[in-house]
């Protein structure tokens, strides 16, 4: 199930894409030595983009949700993943405490959870729900659309102040599903004996997009090698402006400064593969998640003029964080459709693996806005084994495995930048 693409059958991604088929064993092997380097991400989502002269990551999420939008056939090889990931960090583990995120209304939220406990439960592990609400004093229900019940309870420190668990459970494993845009509460600080995942330094208290395509560049420009491509063809132009306050209307001239600057850089190479589509750049806040603080910009003339309602939008993000640090990164178009409404893929990963995906389909947004929106929905992708592998004897443009193959690789691409990134960023590296 690919959706109807709009490109031309001949444009540069199906160059892209025979590219990487033909190179497809030294891919997978690069990928292999990469990781006797690096450690993956516990888990990883990526969002991508199809524009059919370019394939790009735009966001990658390390607390992903949305694991209840994955086919059912991709049970099997999640769990595998999921196997995979905790014995590398606790070879006999038998308890797991998930702590999600602290709003318990959203239900398809709270179905992802119990898919992930359900995920890692049939890895042979006692999964268990800690809160860091203050509003969980006692072990409290959920129930979800399908009559199934989540347990939250509180979080309780040990007696020695060194782990942490709940009344009668102890975890060998800490997953966090909670991105920490709040930043980082105290009782997950100081954990001397226990695995946290990912570590806290991943939550968005610390963690810069810049940084992660800053990493992203690294990878892209030693994988464009192997395939003898264009880095830009896998890769979005990005810049940073810093010290923002759209509130008070301080940094306007920088901000579209560097706006110019990226936009600039498109065009060039725009002219350059002779691309009639008119540039934009996405300019959203540099730390946080949820699709908030985020505007299409055609012109850097756009961000000087904004009113009072745009201005208000852009200045807060997740959990009311004023937003003073932007990325403005390059605008990619979406060129994949669904039903006539215009669709992104996600990718979903568990430790060095592509566990699944869906499209991400908005059909009141055009083709170079976020989709990440209300209104949106999901349609999975089924990335189950007679899918994933690709076909390189199709002609290019022809067989579905092939795109969900060049996802798979584009998204690894984005999860050992997330690895390099957390590297860099890790407060304590002789841990790693």
């Amino acid at each position: 199930m690919v959706p109807h693409l709009v490109t031309a059958l001949n444009g540069p991604l199906l160059e892209l894409e025979k590219k990487i088929l033909e190179a497809t064993p030294a891919i997978e092997r690069w990928f292999r030595l990469e990781w006797q380097e690096h450690t993956p991400p516990f888990y990883c989502s990526v969002d991508l983009r199809n524009s059919g002269f370019k394939l790009a990551p735009v966001d990658t999420n390390l607390y992903p949700g949305g694991f209840n939008n994955l086919a059912p056939e991709m049970l099997p090889l999640a769990v595998q993943a999921a196997m995979a990931a905790v014995e590398k960090y606790c070879p006999d583990a038998k308890n797991l405490l998930l702590i999600p995120e602290r709003h318990t209304r959203n239900t398809f939220y709270l179905q992802n959870v119990a898919r992930l406990m359900q995920i890692f439960r049939q890895t042979g592990l006692n999964v268990r729900l800690g809160s860091l609400s203050e509003d969980i004093k006692e072990p409290t229900n959920l129930e979800l659309p399908d009559g199934s019940i989540l347990t939250m309870e509180p979080l309780e420190r040990s007696a020695n102040g060194r782990r942490l668990g709940l009344a009668g459970f102890d975890p060998c494993t800490i997953l966090l599903n909670n991105d920490l845009s709040a930043g980082i509460p105290s009782i997950l600080e100081n954990l001397n004996e226990q695995t946290l995942l990912p570590p806290l330094h991943a939550g968005w208290a610390v963690r810069r997009k810049t940084n992660h395509f800053a990493a992203y560049d690294e990878v892209v420009k030693k994988f464009a090698k192997i395939v003898d491509v264009d880095p830009w063809m896998l890769n979005p132009y990005f810049a940073k402006a810093s010290q923002i306050n759209f509130h008070e209307r301080i940094g306007e001239d920088l901000l579209a400064a560097q706006v110019d600057a990226v936009l600039t850089k498109i065009r060039k190479k725009y002219k350059e593969y002779g691309i009639k589509e008119k540039p934009f750049v996405i300019v959203k806040a540099d730390a946080g998640t949820y699709g908030m603080g985020i505007m299409t910009v055609r012109d850097a003339s756009d961000v000087k003029d904004l009113n009072r309602k745009q201005r208000n939008k852009m200045a807060v993000v997740k959990e009311g964080l004023e937003v003073s640090d932007v990325i403005i990164q390059e605008g990619v178009h979406t060129f994949e459709q669904i039903n006539e409404a215009v669709a992104e893929p996600v990718v979903y990963m568990m430790d060095r693996y592509v566990v699944g995906g869906f499209y991400r389909v908005h059909s009141d947004r055009g083709v170079d806005e976020n989709l990440n929106a209300p209104g949106a929905h999901f349609v999975p992708l089924a990335f189950a084994q007679q899918h994933a592998l690709p076909d390189v004897h199709a002609k290019p443009g022809t067989a579905s495995p092939n795109r969900f193959y060049m996802y798979g690789v584009v998204a690894r691409l984005a999860l050992l930048a997330a690895s390099l990134e957390l590297e860099k960023t890790d407060p304590n590296p002789e841990v790693y």
